[in-house]
């Protein structure tokens, strides 16, 4: 049997909040919502789907005090594509965030919580 992904897992102060954010972000679903945990998975999403992914927000008492190593990067369909989804997702509380990116094609952006996370450009 192969291994497959199941979870990306975030920490934060709020799991419920972020993964609101995440959900919305995303177009996805909060599929279980407890006092300390949220999962956020595609409309639909019964778990475990072999072919889904899905985001697990736990709550962490202490903030965040080192940028971490891995981040999402979102894929987009066009520059136009692109451009309303940073629109949209600045809207939902996504913010602009500098990593020293220089010039480049992609926007970088930071959920609500200081998480770090790239809009491509198209492909």
């Amino acid at each position: 049997m192969s291994l497959r992904l199941g979870l990306l897992n975030f920490k934060a102060r709020d799991s419920s909040a972020l993964g609101r954010f995440w959900a919305d972000a995303l177009g996805w679903d909060v599929f279980s919502d407890g006092p300390a945990v949220t999962g956020v998975g595609p409309v639909g999403f019964v778990w475990p789907d072999p072919a889904a992914v899905c985001v697990c927000v736990v709550t962490v008492p202490e903030p965040e005090t080192v940028r971490y190593r891995v981040h999402l990067d979102l894929a987009t369909t066009s520059a136009a594509h692109q451009a309303e989804l940073v629109a949209r997702l600045k809207e939902l509380g996504a913010t602009p965030a500098d990593v020293g990116q220089g010039d480049v094609s992609w926007v970088v952006l930071a959920d609500p919580e200081g998480h770090e996370f790239c809009v491509l450009a198209p492909a």
